[in-house]
């Protein structure tokens, strides 16, 4: 009877020392520290999180829904931001559309719906005539869409946001850069653990 008791003891025991064991992630494996950190935009008090994304990429549409999750409960000393990447000129069509979408206030009724109509529906809306189109069922005029596709504040973001890729040595994405001194990639439940640890471990540094 003892050693039932004692066995299920063990088991309890090693239940919840799993979850602390899982938790202590390392750096060169599980997210990279950037070797040159830069100065965030948090306000006071706040940690950045950002993530670098592409709506083509299928890493960043099976991460979607880990995010979504993550940020219906985010830490309220965290302050998150989305940054299209734009590498190269296909993601840079895909970053310009983003930003003209939260420059017209339709991004948050437009963001997991262009995921899935790309991954979901198979359709390539990567170029700005595609992208155009697209925004125009959620009311934004093709016209209104063009004219500010190329224009100087879009560009500006998208020279910011090939900035930050170069600062933070980015190779590909998705990738959560926290703090402005790591970078976790994947397309799973770990990416969000990994960010919450590391969000921890700035806490303890401060």
């Amino acid at each position: 009877m003892k050693k039932l008791v004692f066995g299920a003891l063990t088991t309890v025991a090693m239940a919840f020392a799993m979850p602390a064991m899982a938790a202590n992630f390392v750096a060169g494996e599980d997210y990279t520290v950037v070797a040159n950190p830069g100065k965030t935009v948090a306000p006071k008090g706040k940690i950045e999180v950002r993530e670098f994304f592409w709506y083509g990429c299928p890493h960043c549409f099976t991460l979607e829904p880990h995010m979504q999750t993550w940020l219906k409960q985010i830490p309220k000393d965290v302050y998150f931001l989305r940054t299209p990447a734009a590498m190269n000129p296909v993601w840079e069509q895909g970053a310009r559309g983003y930003f003209v979408s939260e420059a017209l206030g339709v991004r948050k009724k437009t963001h997991i719906p262009l995921f899935h109509t790309i991954h979901d529906g198979g359709q390539q809306i990567f170029d700005q005539a595609s992208q155009a189109k697209f925004f125009a069922r959620y009311g934004v005029p093709e016209q209104k869409f063009n004219s500010m596709f190329n224009s100087f504040p879009i560009t500006a973001k998208v020279a910011e946001s090939n900035k930050l890729a170069q600062q933070y040595q980015l190779t590909g994405v998705p990738a959560v850069v926290v703090a402005g001194k790591y970078v976790v990639q994947g397309g799973d439940a770990k990416v969000t653990q990994v960010v919450d640890f590391l969000l921890e471990k700035e806490r303890k540094a401060k």
